[in-house]
């Protein structure tokens, strides 16, 4: 015979363990154009929205998608970026921490 106490105990680890797993497959962030570190980069969530004058490293088709710091593991639109702490960049948007693609 199992009483409710036995049940509770044996149960909340699982459960403990599921919540973790869980927290561990969450993406990160989407990186917003108003973030602190997207202003200092210039970063745009589109290249084509870039204001070249300002930023003069800019040049058209460098986009985040062919930048070395873009970390896709296929053709997502949107894919972790360490420039900006690990959150979430457009493939077709730009910074000026863009490096050529190896």
């Amino acid at each position: 015979m199992t009483t409710r106490r036995k049940f509770v105990f044996t149960a909340l680890p699982a459960i403990a363990a599921l919540a973790v797993t869980r927290e561990g497959f969450a993406q990160p962030a989407r990186v917003e154009e108003s973030d602190p570190a997207a202003v200092a980069l210039g970063y745009k969530h589109d290249a084509t929205k870039v204001d070249a004058a300002k930023h003069s490293s800019f040049q058209a088709g460098r986009i985040c998608a062919n930048c070395n710091l873009y970390q896709a593991k296929g053709s997502e639109p949107w894919a972790p970026c360490p420039a900006l702490g690990g959150k979430l960049v457009n493939a077709k948007g730009w910074c000026a921490a863009w490096v050529k693609k190896a």
